[in-house]
């Protein structure tokens, strides 16, 4: 048995990747998990590999399933196919796509085979065990607080909300303003008063 080491890049940026290992027994499923796993994506969505070369073409499917779309050739199942069995090359290629719709696109290039002898066979793999750079978010800014703020944006309405509380805020305002004015000319009066009578009381005529 030997662990696999694949680098996996996000396609529209080569310096964001991620790498995973592998036991070469595990199957195309269990890659397929394990790179959403490591973008922090979900496991909601159609996916596919694509057998690929050096200058990344795509060759044959390893699906998740066969979709109804026209296929070159059978795709091969991804819970039926052993990662070891489609690597014939110390530099092995795959494009992995996920979410049809966004098309999110990945390259995976093998970067080391580790033999059983030099493998920790206490991890368990698959794993992740490097991470660079920021991720893709897969649902732009509200994947970041997940569906959670969804639900509490829409049960409380946050937009109008929003706008509800600077309307109130502004009348609050302007009454606070009046009432200060008020109190302002009450006190004058009452100081006008106090000084007016002190000063007849401390004058002798």
């Amino acid at each position: 048995m030997a662990v696999l080491k694949f680098r996996v890049y996000w396609e529209e940026d080569d310096v964001i990747y991620r790498d995973v290992l592998v036991k070469h027994t595990q199957n195309f499923a269990d890659l397929h998990q394990i790179i959403l796993r490591a973008f922090e994506f979900d496991q909601k969505h159609d996916a596919t590999f694509f057998r690929s070369n050096d200058t990344w073409q795509r060759g044959r499917e390893i699906s998740k399933e066969v979709y109804a779309k026209e296929y070159k050739a059978p795709p091969l199942l991804m819970e039926e196919t052993l990662i070891g069995s489609e690597i014939i090359d110390t530099n092995q290629h795959f494009i992995y796509l996920y979410d049809f719709v966004k098309a999110w696109s990945f390259l995976i290039e093998l970067i080391q085979v580790i033999k059983n002898s030099d493998a920790d066979m206490s991890l368990e793999y698959p794993l992740v065990t490097r991470t660079e750079g920021v991720g893709p978010m897969q649902y732009g800014t509200k994947g970041m607080l997940g569906e959670k703020f969804a639900d509490i944006e829409e049960k409380y309405d946050l937009s109008e909300a929003k706008e509800g509380f600077g309307q109130e805020g502004e009348e609050s305002d302007a009454s606070d303003t009046d009432d200060e004015n008020e109190e302002e000319e009450e006190a004058e009066d009452n100081n006008q008063e106090s000084s007016g009578s002190e000063f007849f009381e401390g004058e002798a005529f």
